[in-house]
């Protein structure tokens, strides 16, 4: 039987955690095939699923970040039972397309793109689903286009609204909304072709980010989920990504 396979962040309490799975996995095989164990935050959990897009692995994050909303809750005491008992949840990222002068790239998203104004003056975009024009003058900070997964993410910061993860939806939502002040953004079928176009790319320079990589002085952003692509994620039973999407609707920080 093939051991699971152990990846973790280069600091100091992920290795730790790393050595004490490679003992216990020793003493007690796991009989789980295709497992990755995933030991870091949630930016090194979206590094390690885009690494391994072409598998078909099951990821089993454990938290050595701050919050880990990705992560499971790392337990000492039952960690084995938690590997075997997990439940998968399978989701899609989305794919970004960025049109840049003469240069076309092209990158995943499994939380958000955020498009951003890169100067000191607002951004002045359009945004369209297909040929149908979703707002035709938008002047902000920016817009959010976000999966279920990462709708508890940066785009919950913005206002945006939280999606089930069986929604079937898309949140576009604007970052500081200059004019039109009331846009409030749009939830849009999971099938939509998003385009965003920058209005004034010469005077008010846009980047794109997919999660956490940039493209610079973008003219024309292309959005769409990936449905080729599913990433499988393991939860403690207690802990599925839904129930923790249904905690954060119902939290109320307090200051």
């Amino acid at each position: 039987m093939i051991k699971p396979l152990i990846i973790s962040d280069t600091n100091s309490k992920s290795l730790k955690i790393k050595l004490f799975l490679n003992k216990i996995i020793k003493k007690n095989p796991i009989k789980r095939s295709n497992l990755v164990i995933v030991v870091g935050g949630d930016g090194f959990m979206l590094q390690t699923l885009k690494r391994n897009k072409k598998r078909n692995n099951l990821f089993y994050g454990i938290n050595s970040g701050n919050y880990g909303f990705l992560m499971n809750k790392f337990s000492k005491k039952n960690i084995a039972k938690n590997l075997l008992k997990a439940k998968m949840i399978s989701i899609s990222p989305l794919d970004m397309c960025v049109m840049s002068k003469n240069k076309k790239k092209n990158f995943l998203a499994i939380n958000e793109v955020s498009i951003l104004r890169q100067s000191r003056q607002a951004a002045t975009l359009s945004i369209k689903i297909g040929s149908k024009y979703i707002i035709k003058k938008l002047i902000s900070d920016g817009v959010l286009v976000s999966t279920p997964a990462g709708s508890t993410a940066y785009n919950l910061s913005v206002y945006g609204p939280i999606l089930s993860l069986n929604s079937k939806k898309i949140s576009i939502a604007p970052i500081s909304a200059f004019r039109p002040r009331r846009w409030k953004g749009k939830v849009v079928s999971d099938k939509s072709k998003i385009i965003i176009k920058n209005l004034n790319y010469t005077k008010r320079p846009i980047s794109a980010v997919a999660d956490n990589i940039e493209v610079r002085n973008a003219k024309i952003i292309n959005i769409k989920i990936n449905k080729k692509i599913k990433f499988n994620l393991l939860y403690d039973s207690d802990k599925s990504l839904q129930k923790k999407i249904q905690l954060e609707q119902l939290r109320k920080d307090t200051v």
